[in-house]
């Protein structure tokens, strides 16, 4: 029997020791795996925490214009622009002790491991927010064990690499909410229409709860069971000490006002100048289209929403749905080159063609203030007179023949002054003054004006018929009304990126390319449209919107057979539209001819209104004379019509008009005054007896 025991003891001893070293083995492997999970985390470093985020556009007035996406709303918000009490909210109900463990929450899976055995069922969850976060970012939601350990790396990869404060972040950044609102901005939006920031400690409740289960908890969907949620996530506030009994309380019993839209959901906004920015990221800053479309960034652009909503007002009224005529506007703020309102057309979703930016139209008489201002330069005034009379122009050696025409066949038959040819628009002057300065002057200033389309150097160039694009005709006026400083077409301020890092910023340099002198007397001439002083043998251009117009104007209109255009401006903003047909049908009714006037005037009285009236500004190096407009000589008392004029100082006209004198010539003086003849004394006493 001792025998016997002594063996039993023997075997038990060694079983027991295999046991030890069994264990102490697994053991081993257990920290080894350990540490070679924690070992592989952190080679693989920080996983990126990127995800899709809806790009936003924003007006000038720092309003949200428009957004892209997938059809996912994702609005990035920093952790301190979240509501302390959402914060608290969605810890008391997703992971009470996200600050103190690991990214596992061991004795809360033990806990819902012996519910779900009790129950036979899967009733409890246990996953912590840095799991939950872990399962957004990379992987999908179903129930292998391949992707519950793939979640297990991830999730110790983010723990070892983040903060806890950038985990929250996160996560309250991707978390979905229903209704595609993924993160508490896009949720706070949809459901209560405000920053995530401002939410109470009702709402905040309330939208904690959604994540649990979005299409059940929902208020639009179930509000009784979004409410009971509520009150659950309340009562855990109040037992984690977040809130008092009284906060609860008065939480539970507020009434919210669900508003279940998104504040920007419509794009309609500017949908031809979205393209053009969105053109512009892409082909002029480089990025690509995923980044534009689910990058998260913030485009801050030059749209003015009250001059854009003016516009298509004014178009909308001015042209009326029963016309198929199309129109390309652009505004522009002469200042800096800032684009505050676009038009491509009647219609985006019909005709997504921008006319404003993409259409070359010929553009009429509307090119010739580029061409006087050239003439100015080189020595014309308002007060130089031309003879305008049918005139047939040879060129090419005597080879080519070209014979202008003026509107109706109208002409004067005798001399105008330049500042008459502008405001009745009379094409002999400008042919004639095209030619005389040669016509590379006007391909060359248009150049300089920023002109992206080249002006052929043909007589008829000078009547514009060299096609040009709306926007660069605005922006060229737009040098008039700053005084001759360049500018170009600006779209977009500043591009931030996801985290808030500036990509792009517009930068602006002061650059004089026109002489200041010759810029403000073109515009002078410019805003002699408007006046009927200069009437000859056809009236100014501008006097079928004049009544409408309320402050100093200065601009030009322009008609081809199947082109209507006018550009404009005042000291603060410079505006042009051009009306005509896409397939340059002609223009037939008269009343198609004054769409662009009509729609331009109203327009810049809509969009300044409110703003003070401002005039032209003289320059130092300019005076101001009357003058008689007919012949360009200073006026005298006698003149019927006068008109204050400027001209750069040592042009001024120095003869004055003599052909409304009244009185009489005085007779020509003799050359030397006789003298008085004296009468001898003794003739005196003679006649005196």
């Amino acid at each position: 029997m001792e025998i016997i025991t002594s063996s039993r003891i023997q075997k038990t001893k060694k079983y027991l020791r295999a046991a030890i070293i069994l264990g102490l083995l697994s053991t081993l492997l257990i920290l080894a795996g350990l540490a070679g999970l924690l070992t592989y985390a952190k080679i693989k470093g920080p996983p990126p925490l990127a995800v899709p985020q809806s790009t936003l556009f924003y007006g000038a007035d720092g309003s949200i214009i428009g957004e892209s996406n997938s059809g996912e709303k994702r609005y990035w918000v920093p952790l301190e622009d979240i509501s302390p009490d959402l914060i608290d909210a969605t810890l008391a109900i997703e992971d009470k002790g996200f600050f103190s463990h690991h990214g596992f929450d061991f004795k809360r899976i033990t806990a819902a491991g012996l519910a779900d055995l009790k129950a036979m069922a899967k009733v409890q969850g246990a996953s912590t927010i840095s799991q939950q976060y872990a399962r957004n970012l990379f992987l999908t939601h179903d129930k292998t064990w391949k992707r519950k350990i793939s979640e297990a790396l991830y999730t110790l990869r983010l723990e070892m690499n983040y903060s806890k404060e950038e985990i929250l972040e996160g996560y309250l950044n991707t978390i979905y909410y229903g209704h595609g609102a993924y993160g508490i901005e896009a949720a706070s939006q949809f459901y209560f229409g405000k920053a995530a920031d401002t939410l109470t400690v009702a709402e905040a409740a309330m939208l904690a709860g959604i994540p649990k289960g979005p299409s059940l908890y929902s208020p639009i969907d179930s509000f009784e069971k979004a409410k009971e949620r509520q009150g659950l996530i309340l009562k855990a506030m109040k037992e984690d000490k977040m809130i008092t009994d009284e906060v609860a309380t008065q939480a539970k019993a507020r009434t919210l006002a669900i508003v279940g839209h998104y504040p920007h959901e419509s794009l309609e906004t500017a949908p031809y100048f979205q393209d053009v920015v969105k053109n512009i990221l892409r082909n002029q800053l480089g990025i690509d289209e995923r980044t534009i479309e689910l990058g998260g960034l913030k485009v801050y652009t030059t749209l003015n929403p009250q001059h854009q909503q003016a516009a298509e007002d004014v178009i909308e009224r001015e042209i009326g749905p029963e016309s198929d005529i199309q129109v390309g506007f652009t505004a522009i703020n002469p200042k800096n080159g800032h684009v505050t309102a676009m038009v491509g057309g009647r219609n985006y979703e019909e005709s997504p063609f921008n006319r404003a930016v993409q259409a070359v139209r010929q553009p009429g008489s509307t090119i010739k203030p580029l061409l006087y201002y050239a003439a100015v330069e080189k020595g014309f005034t308002p007060s130089t007179t031309m003879r305008s009379e049918l005139t047939t122009f040879k060129f090419d050696d005597g080879q080519s023949e070209y014979t202008p025409h003026n509107f109706n066949n109208k002409y004067a038959g005798d001399d105008i002054t330049l500042a008459q040819a502008i405001a009745i628009s009379d094409n002999v002057y400008a042919v004639k003054t095209h030619l005389f300065l040669g016509e590379e002057t006007l391909t060359d200033t248009a150049k300089k004006f920023g002109l992206s389309t080249p002006v052929k150097k043909v007589p008829s160039s000078a009547l514009g018929t060299s096609g040009a694009r709306v926007i660069d005709m605005v922006n060229a006026y737009g040098m008039f009304a700053n005084g001759g400083y360049k500018i170009r077409p600006v779209f977009i301020t500043k591009v931030e990126g996801f985290s808030g890092e500036t990509i792009y910023e517009n930068k602006w340099e002061k650059e004089q390319v026109l002489d200041r002198d010759a810029a403000y007397v073109m515009t002078h001439m410019l805003s002699g449209i408007f006046d009927p002083k200069l009437n000859d043998y056809s009236t100014v251009t501008g006097i079928t919107i004049r009544k409408d117009a309320t402050r100093p104007y200065a601009g030009k209109s322009g008609t081809t057979n199947s082109d209507n255009w006018m550009i404009g401006f005042a000291p603060q903003l410079t505006a042009g539209v051009w009306t005509g047909y896409d397939k340059g049908k002609e223009i037939s009714l008269v009343e198609d001819k004054y769409y662009a006037k009509n729609i331009w005037v109203h327009f810049m009285e809509e969009a300044l209104k409110g703003e003070p009236v401002k005039a032209f500004k003289p320059t130092k190096n300019v005076k101001g004379y009357l003058v008689n407009p007919h012949n360009g000589k200073l006026a005298t008392k006698g003149c019927p019509v006068q008109r204050f004029t400027y001209f750069v100082k040592g042009t001024e006209p120095t003869e004055y008009c003599d052909e409304h004198l009244h009185e009489e010539i005085p007779a020509k003086p003799p050359a030397a005054e006789p003298k008085e003849e004296k009468t001898p004394w003794y003739k005196k006493w003679t006649e005196w007896f």
